[in-house]
């Protein structure tokens, strides 16, 4: 983590498989079935190849974006899903929720 001033910049990025059931999505999302559906056959053929975005706060993961490759895999019935993870303070979640 670096600090500049009072403000506290996110760093340490990693790609990693994580456990769908491990990544709350506080925020509600409007999926695009037309999308949530090319998606999946595309997963389904050449796999995820995008991933999509969680922080990771008190070893919590919480995602933000990604709601439409989230539901495919759900909907695939994925048990995990390739993400980017950024750990992050609880003053990053708090705005991401205000």
């Amino acid at each position: 983590m670096i600090y500049i001033g009072k403000r506290e910049i996110v760093t340490m990025v990693r790609v990693q498989e994580i456990l769908l059931n491990q990544i709350r999505r506080p925020l509600p999302r409007q999926n695009d079935p037309n999308k949530v559906q090319a998606l999946m056959e595309s997963i389904r053929e050449i796999g995820q190849q995008e991933p999509i975005d969680v922080i990771e706060v008190d070893g919590q993961y919480y995602g933000f974006s990604g709601c439409h490759r989230y539901e495919a895999c759900q909907r695939l019935g994925k048990e995990t899903i390739l993400a980017r993870v950024r750990k992050a303070p609880k003053s990053v979640l708090m705005k991401h929720l205000a």
